[in-house]
């Protein structure tokens, strides 16, 4: 049984969706011993389709009633912008983790600004965000320079927090397990 005062938590994956052993993954089993947890609905065949992706989270949040933390990694937090300014949903708050530049050329095995601009995530919005967030920043993430997510944060009204050298946050950098972001959570759902 879950506090009905605690928000439900929406995981909202990157380009790569879910991932068992992403430490999203991780946050959800977690989460879901104490408070309502769900997880923006799997897409592949609308994989890069920003605005389809926008519109599942929209769904998502409409058949959830009472208040809602968002909980987006790398292209989710830029799902999680297209999303707030096509659906101006009040919400209680949002976790976002290290946003990638999709200005910029991304390495290798991502995808590219054409398969972007083209899939409507370019350009990225930047209009402040109406709810309060948390910009969880890493300081060598191959997909940003930390300089450019704190530009982004700084124009979304998002609390920066900077989390050290951890890569993009992902299994690839070593995570797995991120226990911070029950910290952060926290923060969010006093």
């Amino acid at each position: 049984m879950h506090p009905e005062n605690l928000a439900t938590v929406v995981i909202v994956p990157g380009v790569r969706d879910h991932v068992a052993d992403h430490w999203q993954s991780i946050l959800e089993l977690t989460l879901s011993a104490s408070r309502n947890v769900v997880a923006v609905p799997h897409l592949p065949a609308e994989k890069l389709n920003c605005a389809a992706r926008t519109d599942a989270i929209e769904r998502t949040l409409a058949a959830i009633g009472g208040p809602v933390i968002l909980v987006a990694h790398s292209g989710g937090v830029i799902l999680v912008a297209h999303w707030a300014q096509k659906y101006p949903r009040a919400i209680q708050g949002a976790l976002l983790a290290v946003p990638p530049d999709f200005d910029h050329p991304l390495p290798a095995g991502y995808p590219t600004l054409e398969e972007l601009q083209t899939n409507g995530w370019l350009p990225v919005p930047r209009a402040a965000l109406p709810f309060r967030s948390i910009v969880a920043a890493s300081t060598n993430d191959p997909l940003a320079k930390l300089e450019r997510v704190q530009d982004m944060a700084c124009d979304w009204g998002s609390t920066v927090v900077n989390i050290g050298a951890v890569g993009h946050l992902n299994p690839a950098a070593g995570y797995g397990e991120w226990p911070q972001a029950q910290e952060f959570i926290h923060l969010l759902d006093p």
